[in-house]
């Protein structure tokens, strides 16, 4: 039995009903990442596409958080995209990176021949991530016909194997698309010799009930060529679902998850890469050091040209930033008991600690005296009870947080 005078287990701080009975149970396999940052992320019509040293140094923040892979262009699509694209496979040479480069192409032999040069020229097989369209939807659109993206499919598959590269067979828009579709354009891809399948959530149609449906879809299909295919998962956020339906991907068995940093890319954007990182960890399916998370984030945010907005989870401003007293009083009661971890969950789904953060105590007109008394102390300021209440009653008349400019001067002009 606990001694009732000693602090409780921190198991016992906090019920976690995401572990409830009847809850799906964890997957016992380490899932893996792909990284669309600097290929699909780009295809936003609101970001810049970024020099290549800012390429370069976002591909060693990747490397560096522990994701295993990145789409690194579609060379196919001109002289730039092919030297971007070859700069950093070579990168991934050079600086001998654990990070498996893979490039986008259609299914279409012309596309992947700029793909076996530039394998041939770093000495590294750069995976074909080839792509065709599944659905009805997008069939009848084009005016395509079933029996020629089958033969496409199995041409281009065919190729790149012959040439060295691995394939990772991606079928767009895949929630919308037939179980007939799906099985034909798949089976065609592993018997070619495709080993990574991905199914991708193009215009972001599906719900967890969906996700989970079509991954086990494929995964039964996976199983019974007999060969070890692996199974990707990649969403977009139209709906809003793209990192939940990511998630749920993982949850539901699905061997790799892509995602773009701050969930950049079309539309409404993709899945965004950051917060599957952090979910995971905290689900415990991955062990990665997410200490550089922030700097990965503003890497990428500051080289195509967009702000993280303040409430963005985990890295953006607000964060692990309260001004509202009662919150305030909560966090630092936390502090007094001198638990570095109470401190940091009290008041927080996500430790701060996790990305190298800290819990913030702002001075604002919500905030109560234990605000001033903890923001001057924390500074090495005496919390004078006259200067606190000076302070108080500054921001009790303020209409936004105090900043520290402002609370300074208040310092200053008391001791004056």
């Amino acid at each position: 039995m606990q001694d009732p005078k000693s602090p409780p287990h921190r198991r016992d701080l906090i019920h976690d009903w995401n572990l409830a009975p009847g809850i799906p149970s964890l997957p016992r396999k380490r899932v893996t990442f792909d990284d669309e940052s600097l290929r699909d992320g780009l295809q936003s019509p609101s970001v810049r596409d970024p020099s290549i040293e800012d390429k370069i140094r976002i591909l060693h923040l990747m490397e560096d958080l522990g994701i295993q892979a990145a789409d690194v262009g579609l060379p196919a699509a001109g002289p730039r995209a092919f030297a971007d694209t070859l700069a950093l496979a070579r990168e991934t040479v050079t600086a001998k990176m654990a990070l498996r480069p893979n490039a986008a192409a259609r299914t279409l032999v012309k596309d992947i021949e700029p793909i076996v040069e530039i394998s041939q020229q770093v000495g590294r097989p750069v995976e074909v991530a080839m792509f065709v369209g599944s659905s009805p939807i997008r069939i009848y659109t084009e005016n395509w016909e079933m029996a020629k993206l089958l033969g496409l499919a199995e041409e281009a598959v065919t190729y790149a194997v012959k040439n060295g590269l691995p394939v990772m067979f991606v079928t767009e828009d895949t929630t919308r698309a037939t179980p007939e579709n799906v099985t034909a354009l798949y089976e065609t891809a592993i018997r070619s010799g495709a080993r990574r399948i991905t199914v991708a959530d193009t215009v972001g149609h599906a719900t967890p009930d969906g996700v989970r449906a079509i991954v086990a879809y494929v995964r039964a299909l996976a199983d019974r060529s007999g060969e070890e295919v692996f199974l990707d998962w990649h969403g977009h956020n139209d709906r809003g679902l793209g990192v939940i339906n990511t998630v749920t991907a993982a949850l539901a068995g699905a061997d790799q998850l892509h995602g773009t940093a701050l969930g950049i890319g079309e539309r409404s954007g993709n899945a965004a890469m950051d917060q599957i990182l952090v979910n995971l960890r905290l689900l415990g399916l991955v062990e990665n050091d997410l200490s550089r998370l922030p700097e990965y984030c503003r890497a990428v945010a500051e080289a195509v040209g967009m702000e993280i907005p303040a409430n963005y989870p985990v890295v953006g401003r607000d964060a692990f930033r309260t001004a509202t007293g009662v919150h305030a009083a909560a966090v630092i009661k936390a502090a007094k008991r001198g638990d570095a971890w109470l401190q940091d969950m009290i008041y927080s789904g996500v430790p701060a600690s996790l990305v190298g953060r800290d819990q913030e105590i702002e001075i604002g007109p919500m905030s109560g005296v234990a605000n001033v008394s903890y923001w001057l102390t924390r500074r090495g300021i005496e919390a004078d009870p006259t200067l606190v209440d000076r302070i108080f009653q500054a921001a009790k008349q303020a209409k936004a947080v105090l900043t520290d400019q402002e609370i300074l001067a208040l310092v200053e002009e008391q001791r004056s």
